[in-house]
C-alpha cells in the first residue's frame, strides 16, 4: 500500500473536522448579548470573554478552511460521477467557499468587538453587535448554493442516496422561507453525513486494491 493511498482518506474526512470545531467554538464563545439589550451588557460580555471570542473566531477561520477542502474533495467526487458536465459540482464546491467566507466575516466582527469593546463608543460596540446579529446573509448564500448543487447530483447520478439528495433540495427551498436556518442546519449535518460517507469509502478502496 503506497502512502497516497493509506492517507488518501484525509480530504474526505475534513467535513468532520469543519463540524467539530465550529462545534467547538460555539461552546468556545458562549453567547454574546443580542444587540437590542442594555449597550453595557453588551461591553461587558465581550470585556470579559475577550479571550474566548478571539479563540472562537480563529477556530471559525480553521472550520472555514477544513470545508473548503471537504468542497474541493466533494466536487472531484460528483465530477467522476458526471463526466461532461462540470455546473453542479462547482455549485457545490462554491457554496462551501462562500460559507467559508461567510464565517471569515463573521469572526472578523466577532474578533474587533473583542478587541476594541473597551476602546470606542459604547454606541460603536452596539452597531457593530446589530451587524453580528444579522450577518447571515452570506452563509445563507453559500449553503443554499452547495445544497442545490449536491442534491441535485445527488438526485441524477445516484453518487450519493437519493433521499439524502432530495432532503437536500428541500432544504435549500427552506433557505429561503422564514426558517431558514433549518436549512442552514440540515447544510452542515449533511457536511458531516457526507463526509462520514466519503471517509469510509476512501478507506475501504485501498483495502480493495
Amino acid at each position: 500500500m503506497n502512502q497516497s493511498g493509506r492517507w488518501g482518506w484525509l480530504p474526505a474526512a475534513s467535513g468532520i473536522a469543519f463540524f467539530v470545531i465550529l462545534i467547538v467554538s460555539f461552546f468556545v464563545m458562549g453567547e454574546p448579548k443580542d444587540a437590542d439589550e442594555p449597550v453595557e451588557e453588551i461591553v461587558s460580555f465581550y470585556v470579559d470573554n475577550k479571550d474566548s471570542v478571539i479563540i472562537s473566531s480563529v477556530m471559525g477561520v480553521l472550520a472555514g478552511l477544513f470545508l473548503i477542502v471537504f468542497g474541493a474533495q466533494l466536487r472531484e467526487v460528483l465530477r467522476a460521477a458526471r463526466p461532461g458536465s462540470d455546473v453542479l459540482p462547482s455549485l457545490a464546491f462554491v457554496g462551501t467557499v462562500i460559507v467559508a467566507i461567510g464565517a471569515a466575516i463573521d469572526g472578523t466582527i466577532s474578533f474587533a468587538l473583542a478587541e476594541a469593546a473597551e476602546d470606542i463608543d459604547p454606541t460603536g460596540v452596539q452597531a457593530l453587535q446589530a451587524l453580528w446579529d444579522n450577518d447571515f446573509l452570506p452563509l445563507m448564500l453559500g449553503a443554499t448554493a452547495f445544497l442545490f448543487g449536491t442534491g441535485l447530483a445527488a438526485l441524477t447520478t445516484g453518487v450519493l442516496p437519493k433521499w439524502l439528495g432530495g432532503v437536500m433540495v428541500a432544504a435549500g427551498v427552506l433557505c429561503f422561507t422564514p426558517i431558514g436556518w433549518i436549512g442552514v442546519i440540515i447544510a452542515g449535518l449533511s457536511v458531516l453525513g457526507i463526509s462520514i460517507a466519503l471517509t469510509a469509502r476512501a478507506r475501504r478502496a485501498p483495502t480493495a486494491a
